[in-house]
């Protein structure tokens, strides 16, 4: 009897888990991504081990999501945390090759370290393209995606042609799945070009910073004068004509936000509901490149970065609720990890981070960077995250260089004293290049690091209107619906 009594007492001990206060509640989240919200009465039962009711609906439901010790589901727990982190079993499955740093834009805030369309030296070669797809075939896994990045990857058309065409000959020889993937302005294209794209499966991806006047002041033409944002309008419309509305090829399109960008949330929502575009993706500026030389101009805080992405998602939700199929896509991937429990394959957001984990950059001269980022600090002088070179190394001597190590040693959460015990623990990641090029360390120092910052009001925004089962809920819940689960 004295048995049966201890051990139904100690059925509400919390097992470890994390917690934050927010408004008069408390959020809690365990590593297996499950979440729940509990009033000051309902925490301070939990957390002192008097318990809950076990016949209440909030102690079935912290019973349910792994949050009652010994009430545990191991296996359910451990599938759920396995799926969300499948990236861990695998090497890396990205693989952006720069195919030149020549470009016919000169956005403000380029991070990429673009050049002018007459520069020389800057292109990758056919020999280059070749060498950069055999290491990245070398990779373990059955598939891997490659994406074409610059400058303007359609100026060096000859080596991507060749890309593409040489990829899909030694992929099938080596039995694995291969995608390609563009990120261009698109300024440059054309029917011929866009037909050989559409052939061979290539998604596209595109910038659109919102209206034209926004767009064109953000990302003007080297040549001068506006028209970007008609240009790449006007493919947009045309790959979604030749694609249909719901193709995994694309076109998507990416929002870089600027301080030009704050207080114009509904136009740039509404610019891209009018293009009939599936998702937007608000993503903060990096301070690399001229980003960093300019920050003064184009940057802004992390409050003010938070309160621009709540008023975007509320937009984005609003729209839904009104019929209109749109997805922000950072809470769409923060939702597959709370919602899904799946892998969100974004590399951005991992433990230990996908720098040489999961993503790999092959510079136009063949030197290899742990990520895209990575090698622009380089072209700013600083190589150290340089893991190694397509004629000199194998995938071997990549993957276990010091550069990569250096990075998953450094972005390990459990290491973080700061991430450790934070509630956003199971979904985020830190990021070394951006803690090295701000703070001066791989590590950093979160309670001063402004992409902690940004990541916490994001976090924010997306659970509060995830809880709010009278605003948003349901509209987030959709969007991991079978039907509507494309990336």
């Amino acid at each position: 009897m004295n048995d049966m009594k201890k051990r139904s007492k100690s059925k509400s001990i919390a097992p470890h888990c994390y917690w934050t206060r927010f408004g008069g509640n408390y959020r809690l989240t365990n590593d297996s991504g499950e979440h729940s919200i509990l009033t000051p009465g309902q925490f301070g039962r939990f957390t002192s081990g008097r318990g809950l009711p076990a016949g209440g609906r909030k102690y079935a439901e912290l019973q349910a999501k792994g949050f009652i010790r010994d009430m545990l589901d191991f296996d359910d727990q451990a599938a759920k945390w396995a799926r969300s982190n499948a990236y861990l079993r695998r090497g890396p499955g990205l693989h952006i090759m720069v195919l030149t740093l020549r470009c016919n834009h000169k956005c403000l805030y380029c991070q990429a370290g673009a050049a002018g369309v007459s520069a020389e030296g800057t292109d990758m070669s056919l020999s280059v393209a070749r060498k950069s797809l055999d290491l990245a075939l070398s990779a373990p896994g059955e598939g891997l995606t490659v994406e074409f990045q610059g400058g303007e990857p359609l100026l060096n058309w000859a080596a991507l042609k060749e890309a593409v065409v040489y990829g899909e000959r030694r992929a099938a020889a080596a039995g694995k799945e291969i995608k390609f993937a563009l990120v261009s302005n698109f300024s440059l294209m054309t029917e011929e070009k866009a037909s050989f794209l559409l052939k061979h499966g290539v998604a596209l991806c595109t910038s659109l910073d919102g209206p034209a006047d926004l767009h064109d002041l953000n990302r003007p033409l080297r040549s001068g004068g506006g028209g970007s944002h008609a240009l790449t309008v006007k493919w947009i419309k045309y790959f979604q004509k030749r694609l249909g509305k719901d193709s995994d090829c694309g076109p998507a399109a990416l929002l870089t936000v600027s301080r030009r960008s704050l207080g114009r949330e509904k136009e740039i929502i509404g610019e891209y509901a009018r293009l009939g575009l599936s998702s937007v993706f608000v993503r903060p500026l990096t301070p690399i490149g001229f980003a960093g030389a300019d920050w003064k101009t184009l940057g802004y805080t992390a409050r003010e970065f938070a309160g621009f992405y709540r008023n975007c998602l509320g937009h984005v939700v609003r729209l839904n609720k009104r019929g209109t199929v749109l997805k922000e896509k950072t809470a769409f991937l923060i939702l597959k990890k709370a919602l899904g429990f799946k892998d969100n394959k974004y590399v951005d957001l991992r433990c230990p981070c996908g720098a040489g984990l999961g993503q790999l950059t092959y510079n136009f001269n063949g030197e290899i960077y742990t990520c895209d980022e990575a090698r622009m600090l380089a072209w700013q002088g600083d190589p150290l995250f340089k893991a190694g070179d397509v004629f000199k190394d194998d995938y071997a001597a990549v993957i276990s260089s010091a550069a990569i190590k250096a990075c998953a040693a450094a972005s390990s959460l459990d290491a973080q004293p700061m991430c450790a015990r934070c509630v956003w623990r199971p979904y985020c990641g830190v990021c070394p290049v951006y803690n090295y090029r701000t703070q001066g360390s791989l590590w950093g120092q979160m309670p001063a690091n402004q992409r902690c910052k940004f990541l916490k009001g994001v976090f924010e925004a997306v659970f509060d209107l995830l809880e709010n089962k009278k605003v948003g809920q349901k509209i987030l819940e959709k969007w991991l619906a079978p039907e509507n689960y494309g990336a």
